[in-house]
């Protein structure tokens, strides 16, 4: 059932907001610093002859090579790409059960929100909406972040790249929210800071892309400079993207 439109060119009916979660909840630049003072601890504990600017453009080469290389929208476990990245850095095996926890540690305790996001997702967790996410992260890793910002409990779903095995913007990721959630595309909002992947991909499958950062382009259907700007959407105060 599709929504009532209002005079701003909205509707007044939505029934789910989607988010992405890196760079719309999660704050891009502390996951670059929490992954910088790991590199340095692990040069540190292995005596790694190299500096830790040199060991940090490792890190950041064998994880984009690992990304960059697979096949299409196909899922690859970031925790893999780190894994590569580690043994790059040492020079030689290392065990997961000896660099995992330590990462683990050092991301939980600097990883930060982006300003607004808990609030927002509060206050649309009390209303009559389903509250989604949908992203490409590793499925335990995501349920942490959004653990450590204390908001896992305001979602209604979770969907991401592991549990469907592909990554936006590939339908699959839009139709299985969809159908977790058990609503039309055209009453729901997805929130993303990439145009391809989270406001074209979103758009595709017909639901509404608010873009919090992304490039601008014909697939957006609303554009947010805070994520506060959100509820204005959803009570129908803030006019389209045209």
């Amino acid at each position: 059932m599709s929504g009532r439109v209002n005079d701003v060119g909205g509707t007044d009916d939505w029934a789910a907001v989607f988010w992405d979660i890196g760079g719309v909840i999660l704050a891009l630049e502390s996951v670059q610093s929490a992954h910088a003072e790991f590199v340095a601890d692990l040069c540190d504990r292995h005596a790694v002859d190299a500096t830790v600017e040199e060991a940090i453009e490792t890190w950041r080469t064998t994880v984009g090579d690992y990304f960059r290389e697979r096949d299409g929208t196909e899922f690859r476990s970031a925790r893999d790409g780190y894994h590569l990245a580690v043994e790059a850095i040492v020079g030689t095996a290392v065990p997961r059960a000896e660099w995992q926890p330590r990462f683990d540690e050092i991301v939980r305790s600097s990883i930060e929100p982006v300003p607004g996001a808990p609030e927002t997702i509060a206050r649309l967790a009390d209303r009559d909406l389903h509250v989604g996410v949908i992203s490409d992260v590793d499925d335990a890793a995501g349920r942490a972040m959004l653990e450590r910002f204390g908001v896992r409990d305001h979602f209604d779903s979770i969907t991401t790249s592991e549990a469907v095995g592909r990554t936006k913007p590939d339908p699959a990721m839009f139709e299985t929210a969809l159908e977790t959630a058990g609503v039309a595309p055209e009453r729901s909002l997805m929130i993303g800071d990439r145009y391809e992947h989270d406001i074209k991909g979103a758009a595709d499958s017909g639901i509404h892309g608010v873009a919090f950062g992304a490039e601008a382009g014909p697939a957006v259907s609303y554009r947010i400079e805070t994520l506060e700007d959100v509820l204005e959407i959803v009570d129908g105060k803030r006019e389209r993207s045209d």
